[in-house]
């Protein structure tokens, strides 16, 4: 896999590109969004983009921008913003994660891993033990049997399986879920995460709570 790296910060372009490293990934670098657009006509092979907001010569927005334009590859916003409206407005604009920093090498490489796999994923389906998710036919079962569901449970749900192993914020859930423009609040997040455990019955322990943040979907 091949992950190019942009931030005008060398240290940090450096411990990415040593984590990545390990994981046997090829990393490209770049240090403002115009070196990156001109690595990107280069290289027709890079799998995920890791981008920094705030850079000298062109931000991450503006980068961000004229990517979505040109290309379909996967971002991973990296900013030192830790603001909502700096995260609602990057996943609005079609980010596929956004970290803060100062942030984990390693939470980042999981973070890679997720969005890299998503499109390697079974299109179908979703199963775990007894419980089988059919994208198809958009319906939950337990032990063969269809449960009820909302459909913002359902949302919530295959969001959450995406995003396996992943701590995901209450404003990042809002944000994906219910849109950049909802004027809704934790507590929106907090009721249908309750509906949804309830919901799963026996496999609501899946969705544990991630005090101070929001949640997280473990496979036990």
């Amino acid at each position: 896999m091949r992950v190019l790296i942009v931030d005008d910060e060398a240290g940090i372009r450096d411990v990415i590109k040593e984590y990545c490293i390990n994981e046997d990934y090829e990393t490209l670098e770049a240090s403002n969004g115009i070196e990156a657009l001109n690595i990107l006509k280069l290289n027709k092979d890079i799998d995920i983009i890791i981008l920094d907001i705030m850079m000298p010569k062109m931000d991450g927005y503006t980068t961000l921008e004229k990517i979505n334009e040109l290309y379909d590859i996967p971002v991973i916003m990296l900013s030192a913003r830790a603001d909502e409206m700096d995260k609602l407005q990057s996943f609005n604009m079609g980010v596929d994660d956004y970290v803060t920093k100062p942030f984990s090498p390693k939470e980042l490489i999981a973070r890679i891993k997720v969005v890299a796999n998503r499109g390697k994923v079974n299109k179908d389906e979703y199963i775990y033990k007894t419980l089988k998710v059919d994208y198809l036919g958009h319906s939950v079962f337990i032990d063969s049997k269809e449960i009820k569901i909302t459909p913002k449970e359902y949302e919530l749900l295959t969001y959450f399986i995406q995003n396996k192993g992943i701590a995901l914020s209450r404003e990042t859930l809002l944000s994906k879920i219910w849109g950049y423009d909802f004027f809704g609040d934790d507590r929106t997040i907090d009721t249908h995460i309750k509906m949804l455990r309830n919901s799963l019955g026996k496999y609501r322990k899946l969705i544990t709570t991630v005090r101070g943040m929001g949640y997280k979907y473990e496979e036990k």
